[in-house]
């Protein structure tokens, strides 16, 4: 056998496959120049472009010591002559590189054409749920957040697109004050009715400064319920720190039976009190609770309000 009869047709079949496949990337890549050109003079001819969109701001319309309601607010301008869906929007919230909380919103609605709309997206932070997988965190305390947020838009010409926004900030974990009723000072006494001014003490247990505006309260002596009250009381209280607020009762003595005569002798009257303070913060109006069960009072007639002395058993 001719050693030049395979060897002929082997070569020729390979310098085929080379040619065709040479012919077909080259098509191929004609096509994509021809569809890109296309596409480039559909942009110029008809005007379309790339959307834009920026954190515009974050607010937070209520927080409490179960949760903050986030929401944040995304300006998103459409250059386009047509209206350009949002598709989805990817959310992501996170403190010193963990993870808070994420989601995702579909179908978030359409950008005008040739307009621009605020997007809210609305993000729920419940507390109980970072301070049981981040044991660092402690109520009172103020960290420090990433929100970062993807859009995902439906462009014609250039397709879906991510527009990917971040924003930094702060958040609080607030913590209810502690308070202590030291003292009931009589105004004035009688069985049937007595006034008497509570000298009740406040004390932040946050990191950020709490502006007192007004408070309600239920007040047990004894466990006797002798009323409440809905004040409008005006006090700054710095973080950490304490402030003293005189609030304004009327009770009848007698209601109290045997338990009255320790309290007219100036012993420790027991006390329960429950109610809400109404405070503006660095962060937003908040309403926290207040609670004491268990409490000791003193009662002071109004002569004795003067000194600082110990009431003799």
């Amino acid at each position: 056998m001719s050693s030049s009869e395979n060897p002929e047709i082997v070569e020729r079949g390979i310098n085929d496959k080379e040619d065709k496949n040479e012919e077909k990337g080259g098509f191929i890549d004609k096509v994509k120049d021809f569809i890109h050109d296309i596409g480039e003079k559909i942009e110029e001819t008809i005007g379309f472009g790339k959307p834009t969109a920026d954190v515009a701001g974050i607010h937070i319309p209520h927080i409490n010591l179960e949760k903050a309601e986030i929401v944040v607010d995304v300006l998103v301008k459409n250059p386009n002559p047509v209206p350009i869906p949002l598709v989805d929007i990817n959310y992501l919230i996170e403190s010193d590189g963990r993870k808070l909380i994420s989601g995702l919103i579909p179908d978030a609605g359409t950008i005008h054409a040739h307009g621009s709309e605020t997007i809210k997206i609305p993000v729920n932070l419940i507390y109980d749920d970072i301070k049981s997988t981040y044991k660092d965190i402690q109520p009172g305390s103020i960290i420090p957040y990433r929100i970062k947020v993807d859009l995902i838009v439906d462009v014609p010409v250039f397709g879906r697109l991510t527009l990917p926004l971040e924003k930094t900030g702060e958040i609080p974990i607030p913590y209810k004050p502690d308070i202590d009723l030291e003292r009931i000072r009589f105004e004035r006494f009688s069985f049937e009715e007595t006034v008497a001014v509570l000298h009740l003490k406040l004390e932040n247990m946050n990191d950020f400064d709490l502006g007192l505006k007004s408070l309600d309260y239920d007040l047990w002596l004894s466990d006797v319920n002798i009323g409440g009250a809905e004040l409008d009381k005006s006090a700054d209280i710095k973080k950490k720190g304490i402030t003293y607020i005189d609030l304004p009762v009327t009770f009848r003595p007698k209601d109290f039976g045997s338990a009255l005569w320790d309290m007219i002798r100036g012993r420790g009257t027991g006390y329960t009190m429950k109610g809400h303070i109404n405070v503006n913060t660095p962060f937003g109006a908040m309403k926290l609770p207040i609670n004491k069960e268990g409490g000791t009072t003193r009662l002071k007639k109004n002569k004795e309000d003067g000194g600082d002395d110990d009431d003799e058993d």
